[in-house]
C-alpha cells in the first residue's frame, strides 16, 4: 500500500520569508528562457547559412583565388595556385575536393558571322564535370570533332543582353535562341591555326566563365599552347558548408579570396556564434546559480524541520522515500517555469520568422525539437539536483 506524503507535508517548516525561494524561481525562469532562445537562434543560423549557396548533392562549390596585392602585381606567378597549394587545400578536413580551373594557353578568336557582326579575342576554360551545376549529354568532345560545345555563364549572358547589346546596337537573345547560334572559334599557336564551330549547350549559375570540355582544352593546350608549368589562377572547392567558420578562417589566413556574397552569412556566423555562445553560457550560469540559491532554501527547510524529520526517520520512514517526495513537491513549479519559458521562446521564434525572416521558407515559425529536449533535460536536472541535496541532508540526520 502506497504511503501518502500529504499528512507529512505540514511538518516541513518553510519559515516566514519566501524571498530566497522566489529569487531562485525568477532566476531559474530567466536562465531557462535565455538558454532556450540561444539554442533556437543557433538552429536558425544553421538553417539560414545552409541554404546560402548553390548546392549539388548536399555540397557547396565555391571559387577561390589568391588576393592580388601591390607586391604581387609585378610577379603574377605568386597569384597562381601550384599543385602543392592544391594538395594542401585538399588535405583540410572541412574541404571534400578541389578542382583547378584550366585556362587556354593560346590565342582564341571569336566571331559570329552576319548575325553578330563582331570579332574579338576571347578566352575559354575547363572544369571537372563533377563541379558543374549543369552538364547536358552533348557536353563532350573528341579529337577530330568540329562542333565545340560551350557552357556559358548566366551572368555573362545577362551582361551581354543588358549592357553590351544595347550599346553596340546588337540583337538581344533569349536562352533558347542563344542555344541555336553558331560561333566560329579560331585557335592560334605554335605556327598552327584551326577553326571550330562552337554552340552554347547550357548556362551555368555557378561558374562565371566560358567552359569547354576538359578533353578539348587538354588537347588544344598541347597542340597550340606554350606548355607552361602547371599553375592556375582560380580553383573550385567542394565543401559541406561554404559558411563554415573554420573554412573562412583558413582561407583568410592563407590570403585566399572567396566570393563575399556567398560567405557573408558565414563571416557573420562567426560573430553570431560567439555572441550566442556567450549568452548561452550566461544563461546556463544563471540556471546553476538559481539552483544553488534554491538549494540554500531547501537546506533552510531541512534545518528548520530537523526535529520533525528525525522523528519520521525514527518511525521507519525511508530517507530515499522522503527525499523523492520532498523533491517532487516542487515538480509543478519547475514544469510551470519551463513551460512558460517554452511559450515565450515559441513566441520569439514566431515573431522572428513573421517580421524578420518571412521570405525564408527554410525557416520554420515553430521551435526546433531540440528545444523541447533541452527543456526536458533542464527539468530532470532540477529534480536530480534537489533529490541529491535532500537525500544527502536526510542521511546526515539518520
Amino acid at each position: 500500500m502506497a504511503i501518502s506524503f500529504k499528512p507529512i507535508r505540514p511538518l516541513l517548516q518553510t519559515g516566514t520569508s519566501p524571498w530566497s525561494r522566489w529569487f531562485s524561481y525568477i532566476g531559474l525562469a530567466l536562465g531557462v528562457l535565455l538558454l532556450l532562445c540561444c539554442v533556437q537562434m543557433y538552429v536558425n543560423m544553421q538553417k539560414l547559412t545552409k541554404e546560402a549557396n548553390i548546392r549539388k548533392n548536399g555540397y557547396d562549390y565555391v571559387a577561390v583565388t589568391k588576393n592580388v596585392s601591390g607586391e604581387t602585381t609585378s610577379r603574377p606567378e605568386q597569384n597562381m595556385f601550384s599543385q602543392q597549394d592544391i594538395d594542401e587545400i585538399k588535405g583540410q578536413s572541412f574541404i571534400e575536393d578541389v578542382a583547378p580551373v584550366i585556362a587556354n594557353q593560346f590565342r582564341v578568336q571569336l566571331s559570329a558571322g552576319e548575325l553578330l557582326p563582331f570579332q574579338t579575342e576571347f578566352f575559354i576554360e575547363s572544369l571537372k564535370n563533377d563541379f558543374l551545376d549543369t552538364i547536358p549529354p552533348s557536353f563532350s568532345w573528341q579529337e577530330g570533332q568540329e562542333i565545340l560545345p560551350i557552357i556559358f555563364s548566366t551572368d555573362f549572358f545577362e551582361i551581354y543582353n543588358v549592357v553590351f547589346a544595347p550599346g553596340q546596337s546588337l540583337p538581344q537573345f533569349s536562352r533558347k535562341n542563344a542555344a541555336g547560334i553558331r560561333f566560329l572559334v579560331t585557335c592560334f599557336g605554335n605556327g598552327q591555326q584551326q577553326n571550330f564551330v562552337a554552340q552554347i549547350v547550357a548556362f551555368s549559375d555557378r561558374v562565371n566563365s566560358v567552359l569547354v570540355p576538359e578533353s578539348f582544352l587538354t588537347w588544344a593546350n598541347t597542340t597550340f599552347g606554350s606548355q607552361k608549368p602547371f599553375a592556375v589562377s582560380r580553383i573550385f572547392i567542394k565543401t559541406k558548408d561554404a559558411n563554415n567558420p573554420d573554412l573562412i578562417r583558413y582561407l583568410d589566413t592563407k590570403g585566399y579570396s572567396i566570393n563575399k556574397e556567398k560567405t557573408i552569412l558565414g563571416r557573420n556566423k562567426m560573430l553570431i556564434q560567439n555572441v550566442l555562445s556567450g549568452l548561452g553560457i550566461f544563461g546556463l550560469v544563471v540556471v546553476i546559480l538559481a539552483l544553488m540559491l534554491f538549494s540554500f532554501y531547501l537546506q533552510l527547510i531541512i534545518a528548520r524541520s530537523k526535529d520533525n524529520l528525525s522523528l519520521l526517520l525514527t518511525l521507519g520512514y525511508s530517507p530515499r522515500w522522503l527525499s523523492r517526495n520532498v523533491s517532487n513537491r516542487f515538480l509543478p513549479v519547475y514544469i510551470s517555469i519551463v513551460v512558460i519559458a517554452l511559450g515565450l521562446t515559441q513566441f520569439a521564434q514566431w515573431a522572428f520568422h513573421h517580421f524578420v525572416m518571412h521570405d525564408k521558407p527554410e525557416l520554420s515559425p515553430f521551435i526546433h525539437w531540440s528545444i523541447l529536449v533541452a527543456a526536458l533535460l533542464l527539468i530532470i536536472l532540477s529534480l536530480v539536483t534537489n533529490y541529491r541535496l535532500v537525500r544527502k541532508q536526510l542521511y546526515k540526520l539518520n
